[in-house]
């Protein structure tokens, strides 16, 4: 039961971060070759970074199922976008689900080869952003993780959270992953709902270079 939910959250998160992907294309009016190279390493750029550091093999290259996924998807997001235009909105459920399940697959991962718990939270961290950081970069757009607003740090709270309820909760793992999602979403929705914004600790002059 356990392996089949874990599965399920892969599947949603490979689902959301390619239709995050395509949609960040299609605003920046990319065809569809363009389109497709973005939905994919916006769906497998974190996963790929995580693996190399965990020096375990690149978990798409040995799964034609991601990879079907994310053409299939990235397809439908072409039919859909004819509908849809509000692409900012549909861009923004996406990514900010891609972020939340990610995050629990990365620390999962983490877990499952015995390092410490800081460490884990740190690889799901950087698996639910570097897939978005990639693609903005591709898309020549400043990362949303090193904008003004909460992205990574959603990561860094739920994923704390998951790792404290994992250890110390009588919840039953599923439900303390679906928690930690849902509150993953939820805090990087009322960030920019509310403009919530990290402390910076410096000040913009009228002569400083923009």
């Amino acid at each position: 039961m356990h392996e089949q939910f874990n599965f399920i959250i892969e599947v949603l998160g490979t689902i959301s971060f390619a239709m995050s992907g395509s949609f960040a294309a299609m605003q920046k009016r990319l065809d569809p070759f363009g389109v497709l190279i973005i939905a994919f390493v916006t769906s497998v750029g974190g996963g790929t970074v995580r693996d190399l550091l965990l020096d375990v093999p690149v978990f798409w290259m040995t799964d034609m199922l991601t990879c079907s996924l994310i053409f299939f998807t990235c397809v439908f997001s072409m039919i859909f976008k004819s509908i849809e235009k509000n692409f900012k909105v549909t861009l923004f459920i996406f990514d900010s689900f891609g972020l939340g399940l990610f995050t629990i697959i990365g620390i999962q991962k983490g877990l499952n080869e015995g390092l410490h718990p800081l460490i884990c939270l740190t690889l799901g961290t950087i698996t639910g952003c570097f897939g978005g950081i990639i693609r903005d970069i591709l898309l020549n757009r400043i990362p949303l993780v090193f904008r003004k607003e909460i992205y990574a740090t959603a990561c860094i709270i739920g994923g704390g959270i998951f790792l404290l309820l994992s250890k110390y909760s009588i919840l039953s793992y599923g439900l303390i992953q679906i928690f930690t999602i849902i509150l993953i979403v939820t805090i990087r929705t009322l960030a920019v709902k509310y403009h919530w914004q990290i402390p910076k600790f410096y000040g913009y002059e009228q002569n400083d270079e923009m």
